[in-house]
């Protein structure tokens, strides 16, 4: 089978909210999708880059090689422009791996408490990355979401810091937004529309 036959994609991520964001972004690909689950045999991969494009070609290309399929993973996070860009990169595990989604929230808020309502500026920033086979990335993409901090989290949906991030021209936080609608603004759509247009490139992929 050739590197450049694409007879599945594996979503390189173990994080369920984000599978089932990536599979809605990409239900115009008829090439089949699986994930992490499918492939028990593979390990965590330590996340070491510094940015969020190395982090998800790492991921992309160690996971294609743990289970020689086509990988897409991808790294996303919030940067705050008074927190000088945190959590950034350290977004998953900020103030230590063990603290749970409403604490992490709670300790950004507690950061951000008494700088003003100027200080609220953030972005939600996701690249995404493709790998092949052999582990070669294919191609790389970066999307962005605009937005500000709420004053405390709102809303049960999404995952991570969505209760507490107000995107560019809304009210509602995502936490507040009905899937379908972060779907059309959100940063790892934005990224997704480029990788879809790079795998549009190739014959027989698209519904």
């Amino acid at each position: 089978m050739s590197d450049n036959s694409l007879d599945k994609i594996v979503i390189a991520t173990r994080n369920l909210g984000k599978v089932n964001e990536i599979l809605d972004l990409f239900q115009s690909i008829k090439v089949p999708f699986g994930t992490l689950a499918d492939h028990p045999e593979t390990t965590d991969i330590e996340e070491t880059g510094t940015t969020f494009a190395e982090n998800a070609e790492l991921k992309a290309a160690a996971y294609a090689g743990q289970t020689g399929h086509w990988c897409l993973a991808d790294d996303s996070g919030l940067e705050v422009t008074a927190l000088g860009g945190r959590p950034g990169v350290l977004s998953a595990r900020y103030g230590g791996a063990d603290l749970s989604s409403p604490e992490k929230m709670n300790l950004l808020l507690n950061e951000l408490a008494g700088l003003g309502d100027s200080a609220r500026d953030a972005r939600f920033v996701c690249v995404m990355a493709l790998a092949d086979r052999p582990g070669r990335i294919r191609y790389s993409a970066e999307g962005e979401c605009r937005g500000r901090i709420a004053l405390a989290p709102r809303g049960n949906g999404g995952f991570g810091y969505d209760p507490i991030f107000s995107p560019e021209g809304f009210k509602q936080t995502f936490g507040e937004l009905s899937p379908l609608a972060k779907n059309k603004i959100s940063h790892r759509t934005a990224a997704a529309k480029k990788i879809l247009r790079y795998l549009l490139g190739f014959t027989d992929v698209a519904t």
